[in-house]
């Protein structure tokens, strides 16, 4: 009689992050906080100040913004319904930030409001470098200025930023799309032009000419770039109050020493954009042709459409994950200052000790807990990076020393433990500067 092998159990399959959301793990958070806090420092010297909004809003908050015919709300959006609420992971900033502004009738506390946040957005599109389902931007809000010094602020304040992130060959490119008259006008103008030639443009053009026309002068596709390059340009439509505020801007721009080109066929992929718009380039060589690093414009009807007064406003955001591609990258500081190295167990608590009052005085400190051997604790410090490491045994102890091995300078003595945490922090400022 022969026994059947023993069955096999079914094997757990392996959990992986959602296609299009990342992991950011310790050896890449360096460079983000580094970049997070470049542009916390640049918006506060601009005046900015940082404002935090819910990751999840009403659905129609961003129907009513961005437009029910964007690609955005028809195709990218997470959404569902719960408790008969139908709610949104936020796939931008500003919306939520003007819905804030509105809801705490900020209007009626100062005459200019201007914020910052950074943050996740969330977008259901076909993930590629650069471009995510769960994607994090840096962005600014100002509202109740008309500008166009106030837009040409926001835009030095971004090629600063990128300077001091050492993103090569920098381009600004802005236009103005007008009021809502204009960009009316336009749009009548555009379809009447394109209408004859529709079997001629890509199938998604095709949809847009009946939804969102204005979304084909931004077409990827080159069969619609050879029509539109024969279409009217926007300028022609523009009122004289909006040639008169593009002008302003263009001086601004040019007192501020902002090299600039002006690109009449740049439009925004949401309908709330009026009057200014522009995008800002840069690193081609690295991003190719997603080289777009920041897009941003005015949004003067937003805030009387959520149900508030006619405040002016105009904005900006920029994906980090981009961002980063484009940057240079900073040399990173070690990870830890100290290791406390314990020899025995009696060691164990005075380690803590140890540990804990180099940290009081802000040395980001190592407590190895594991019971390790000398050589196996002072490879683990090496692998951290560590400037010093503090060693405790019995000995050590009994005499109220530490032993001070200074990894960099490959030297060792013996501490006074009363005086070994002042020494760490002095020789740690030394070194810093």
């Amino acid at each position: 009689m022969t026994t059947a092998p023993p069955r096999a159990e079914p094997r757990t399959p392996q959990l992986r992050a959602v296609k299009g959301m990342n992991d950011i793990l310790p050896d890449e958070i360096a460079r983000w906080q580094h970049l997070e806090q470049l542009f916390a420092e640049t918006a506060r010297c601009y005046g900015f100040r940082e404002v935090r909004t819910p990751y999840v809003e009403p659905t129609g908050l961003f129907v009513r913004t961005i437009g029910e015919a964007t690609d955005v709300v028809e195709k990218e959006m997470y959404s569902f319904t719960h408790h008969d609420e139908s709610l949104t992971l936020r796939p931008e900033a500003t919306a939520g930030a003007a819905r804030a502004y509105v809801e705490h009738r900020i209007h009626t506390r100062e005459p200019v409001t201007k914020w910052y946040c950074t943050g996740p957005m969330f977008r259901a599109e076909r993930p590629q470098r650069g471009r995510y389902r769960q994607f994090s931007q840096i962005d600014c809000e100002v509202f109740g200025d008309p500008g166009p010094g106030c837009d040409a602020e926001l835009i030095d304040m971004l090629v600063g930023l990128f300077a001091r992130l050492k993103i090569p060959d920098v381009r600004v490119l802005v236009n103005s799309i007008g009021g809502a008259e204009a960009r009316a006008r336009y749009r009548d103008g555009l379809v009447a032009f394109l209408e004859p030639r529709r079997a001629e443009l890509s199938t998604d053009s095709q949809r847009r000419l009946a939804t969102n026309p204005l979304r084909i002068l931004d077409s990827k596709d080159e069969r619609d770039k050879l029509i539109v390059a024969e279409a009217p340009g926007l300028e022609t439509y523009l009122s004289e109050e909006d040639r008169t505020h593009f002008d302003g801007l263009l001086r601004a721009l040019t007192a501020l020493g902002v090299p600039f080109t002006v690109d009449s066929r740049l439009v925004r992929g949401l309908d709330y954009y009026t009057r200014t718009l522009f995008e800002i380039k840069g690193a081609s060589d690295k991003l190719g042709a997603g080289d777009t690093l920041v897009g941003g414009g005015r949004y003067d009807g937003m805030i009387e459409e959520l149900g508030g007064p006619s405040v002016p406003a105009v904005g900006f955001a920029a994906g980090i994950e981009r961002l980063l591609i484009a940057s240079e990258p900073e040399e990173t500081a070690p990870a830890v200052d100290a290791y406390v190295a314990p020899l025995g167990g009696s060691a164990f608590e005075a380690a803590l000790t140890l540990g804990r009052d180099l940290r009081r005085e802000g040395i980001v400190t190592e407590v190895d807990t594991r019971g390790g051997s000398l050589k196996s604790q002072l490879r683990r410090a090496n692998a951290l990076g560590c400037r010093m490491v503090l060693i405790l045994g019995d000995s050590e102890i009994a005499a109220g020393i530490v032993q001070l091995k200074d990894l960099a300078a490959h030297a060792q003595d013996a501490t006074p433990r009363s005086d070994v945490v002042r020494i760490v922090l002095d020789r740690l400022k030394a070194r810093s500067r």
